[in-house]
């Protein structure tokens, strides 16, 4: 199993306000889901209005299918022209990658809750 991520840094066009930001980026976000199944977020930048950062995840059973779909998402938003792409970070992860947070949930606390805890 492998999971790819992607992160977009976008510069925005003529937008002077936070609600004309979610005006473009939403369809951006709503996009890259139904075109390509993915898991898509605006996930920084949230109190700049000229500036976004877009989150996409990916989970499949081979890497070459990861890879091959984020950079379809790269090519879906630097293709749209309401907005510029700055910079796009891509990371791929297998099974087999150490984890950086892990969950145990055969021990739960008084609470009801599971305590996270760090892998070694």
């Amino acid at each position: 199993m492998f999971t790819g991520t992607l992160s977009f840094d976008v510069l925005l066009g003529d937008v002077h306000s936070l609600k004309e930001k979610r005006a473009v980026v939403r369809p951006v976000v709503a996009e890259l889901r139904r075109k390509l199944a993915v898991t898509a977020a605006e996930v920084g930048a949230l109190d700049l209005y000229r500036r976004a950062e877009i989150g996409v995840a990916i989970v499949a059973a081979d890497a070459r299918h990861c890879r091959e779909v984020l950079d379809a998402a790269e090519r879906l938003v630097a293709a749209r022209p309401e907005i510029e792409l700055l910079s796009a970070r891509h990371a791929l992860y297998s099974s087999s990658d150490e984890p950086l947070l892990s969950v145990d949930h055969g021990e739960v606390a008084a609470s009801g809750a599971s305590e996270p805890t760090t892998a070694p």
